[in-house]
């Protein structure tokens, strides 16, 4: 029944998405490890953890497209969930460090010894294990979001009112994680990472690693959601998505349906932040901003929203296009963003997967014509046999 289920997700564009895209994740730590730092095609590993970066970032963006483009929920605080997952493994990184912190504390961060903790708290018992790491990283995310959902939805609150409450969701978590009495660092978070599964963080295999972690991840992720927006369930989605009220009326509980994805959607932008914190090598309250999580929207419009892989291609190239415009023009990259913004919902609703199948379209428009002038004779009424009127005598 799950590989009839996951059979769903392939089709000629997923497959050939997942060719593309498999094919490079597999190539990038190859041409990092295996050619040496001198050769041309050789990728460098801070190329290798940049486009790691990129990976993680369109795995959130798959998260809130599963949510948006497919139920209609327009979600301005995923990056609450992300951040979530993130400090889930921060805290595991943290655990590895042990006696080599700064104050040489076997148990307590350098940060809790700092303000003088006595003993660890409560909630960081576990997370020496990375087992219970990861599934931290999922439950979190997945039990706020199942919480949050379960009010807001059977509260049928939904559209803008929605998008504003989990806007300030994700800010009440970045005024209390701020507190230094939340024991998670603080302002300054949680950093100085050592080891992961006991290789350095530090080192070019780790980090091609991570890289690859990171790409298996996203097309599981890919595939996951690709085959819920493929069964009866996404067709029932999209239904809440375009009519809410007429899908309600004909007996479906539309909660039930919103809350599941909403969930899941949560628990893949958790995964997402647990992949991106060894790769950066801090987490910090800074990434519950609001400002995050519109950011995330943007890479979703760009990309196409209600395609999956729109938005990782949307994702990828508006990071991309981040850090070029950050290294050479700093001052106007948030202009650059608002501008690209505004250009895409004006002139590209659908984003560039939009964009790429009006163009297929026109040229399929331009050769049919042609395909059917070549018939000839056979294509006119005479073909089928019938026999032309004769006039009259």
């Amino acid at each position: 029944m799950i590989t009839h289920f996951l059979l769903r997700a392939f089709d000629r564009q997923a497959t050939l998405f997942l060719l593309i895209a498999g094919g490079i994740i597999l190539a990038v730590p190859a041409l990092n490890l295996l050619l040496p730092p001198d050769h041309p095609l050789h990728v460098p590993t801070y190329a290798v953890s940049l486009m790691g970066k990129y990976l993680t970032y369109a795995l959130l963006a798959l998260s809130v497209d599963l949510v948006w483009g497919y139920c209609g929920i327009l979600s301005l605080g995923h990056g609450a969930f992300f951040a979530l997952g993130g400090y889930a493994m921060g805290m595991y990184l943290m655990r590895q460090i042990g006696p080599r912190g700064v104050y040489g504390d076997p148990v307590l961060p350098d940060f809790m010894v700092f303000l003088n903790w006595k003993e660890l708290p409560w909630y960081w018992y576990g997370f020496d294990s990375f087992p219970f790491a990861m599934l931290m990283v999922l439950l979190v995310p997945g039990v706020l979001a199942f919480v949050f959902g379960w009010f807001a939805f059977r509260s049928r609150v939904s559209g803008v009112y929605l998008s504003i409450i989990t806007q300030a969701l994700t800010y009440a978590l970045l005024l209390a994680f701020f507190r230094n009495d939340m024991g998670f660092g603080g302002n300054n978070g949680l950093t100085d990472f050592k080891d992961i599964l006991g290789f350095s963080v530090q080192a070019d295999a780790t980090r091609a690693g991570l890289f690859l972690a990171s790409g298996v991840a996203l097309l599981v992720s890919f595939l996951l959601a690709r085959s819920i927006t493929r069964s009866k369930l996404g067709k029932v989605l999209v239904a809440v998505r375009d009519a809410e009220s007429r899908t309600r009326f004909l007996g479906y509980k539309v909660e039930r349906y919103k809350l599941f994805v909403w969930t899941v959607s949560a628990m893949m932008a958790g995964l997402a932040g647990a992949l991106y914190v060894p790769q950066v090598g801090i987490i910090n309250p800074g990434e519950f901003a609001p400002a995050n999580s519109i950011e995330v929207v943007i890479w979703v419009a760009v990309g196409g929203r209600g395609t999956l892989y729109g938005p990782i291609i949307g994702a990828v190239l508006v990071n991309y296009g981040k850090t070029w415009f950050t290294a050479v023009l700093p001052e106007i990259w948030l202009f650059a963003l608002g501008a690209l913004f505004v250009v895409v919902t004006l002139f590209l609703p659908k984003g560039i997967t939009g964009l790429a199948a009006q163009i297929r379209a026109k040229i399929a428009g331009r050769r049919k014509p042609q395909d059917t002038s070549s018939l000839g004779p056979q294509s006119g009424p005479q073909s089928s046999g019938a026999k032309a009127p004769q006039p009259a005598e």
